[in-house]
């Protein structure tokens, strides 16, 4: 007769699956966080040289200009960009006193 194996090692084994099946999501999300990371750094080191518009950004850090848009548009929700001056058709963005690059 076999014995059953006990609560403790059913969760164990339990969670030992689970980590399994996401390994791959985590890895896809922990990817991800690592590349927003770079292109923050990026959009906020260029914006510490002064104020730049969206192509001059995007031209700068070898983003697109719409994905560099989006991150400008999370930036100034939450106070650490603000619009300057329009150069043509286009803003130019600087970074709030507060923000440290």
């Amino acid at each position: 007769m076999q014995k059953e194996p006990s609560a403790s090692a059913k969760k164990k084994d339990a969670m030992k699956a689970l980590r399994k099946t996401r390994a791959k999501w985590v890895a896809n999300a922990s990817e991800k966080v690592k590349q927003q990371r770079k292109a923050l750094k990026g959009i906020r080191g260029q914006l510490a040289g002064g104020a730049a518009t969206v192509p001059e950004i995007a031209q700068a850090t070898g983003m697109q200009t719409a994905e560099v848009l989006w991150y400008l548009a999370a930036l100034k929700k939450y106070g650490e960009i603000v619009e300057a001056q329009k150069d043509g058709s286009y803003f130019r963005y600087v970074l709030t006193p507060k923000v440290k690059s």
